[in-house]
């Protein structure tokens, strides 16, 4: 699969990975500063994500693939592969299926274990906006209010409509909704219990629960060359909320 992109920068590759219903638009400005730094920066856009294809198959397997044709349609020599949540989990499965292809691992937000539904609400949302009733995002915004208070979450969500080239010339997600809705468990699901060598940096939100004490025994098992830094005054959305921790930490990590 051919995956959308944008590049910034020359030196050692460096590819960042969205996470859920993000794209690669959402890492624009730390990207230009890592290609500030030195780096051959590539933010990425995952299957049913962004400009990215659709398509039925979305699990991390096949996101892992993705990334390994990404690299070798590139060619692409040691590169460091950075995720957030879902794409921390891709970025996980990816070094512990194609082991030595990496030169560094950057997880950002995410632990290997399954975790529990919690986009129950975001999914009701999502589902609600009806585009053949709907043509303003304010409209948009109005149905997305009726499920979702967090002002960040709905920007965010509201940041994926587009127009579609289309003789109806409607409203749409950019997002795959019908396929992410359906296979909405897959992005769930555990990481293989394999090991990696290679070196990682886990970067914790100190406000979030996303790693908590009870994921560094599983951490290590799978990335026993690995360390956490937490990231104060950080819920979830480390990169977003807390941008200069955040690059300086990558920036002494990858360097």
């Amino acid at each position: 699969m051919q995956l959308a992109y944008r590049k910034y920068g020359e030196g050692q590759p460096l590819l960042i990975l969205h996470g859920l219903f993000g794209q690669s638009d959402n890492w624009n400005t730390l990207a230009k500063r890592f290609g500030e730094q030195g780096f051959e920066v590539y933010t990425i856009d995952q299957r049913n994500h962004g400009l990215s294809p659709h398509s039925d198959d979305f699990t991390y397997e096949a996101m892992a693939d993705d990334i390994q044709e990404f690299i070798e349609a590139h060619n692409l020599k040691n590169p460091i592969l950075l995720g957030h949540s879902m794409g921390g989990k891709t970025a996980m499965f990816f070094a512990l299926k194609y082991d030595g292809v990496l030169d560094k691992l950057i997880v950002a937000d995410m632990s290997p274990r399954a975790y529990e539904p919690h986009h129950d609400a975001v999914l009701d949302a999502l589902n609600a906006v009806d585009f053949s009733k709907i043509n303003t995002r304010k409209e948009a915004e109005a149905v997305l209010s009726q499920y979702i208070d967090d002002f960040g979450t709905k920007q965010f969500l509201l940041k994926n409509i587009y127009w579609e080239d289309n003789a109806e010339g409607k409203m749409n997600w950019r997002f795959n909704l019908p396929v992410i809705t359906k296979k909405y468990n897959e992005i769930l699901v555990a990481v293989p219990n394999k090991t990696s060598n290679v070196n990682t940096l886990f970067l914790k939100g100190e406000k979030s629960n996303y790693i908590t004490d009870i994921d560094l025994p599983e951490i290590e098992k799978r990335f026993p060359n690995y360390k956490l830094q937490t990231i104060a005054n950080a819920g979830h959305w480390v990169h977003a909320e807390q941008p200069e921790s955040f690059f300086n930490d990558v920036i002494s990590f990858i360097k």
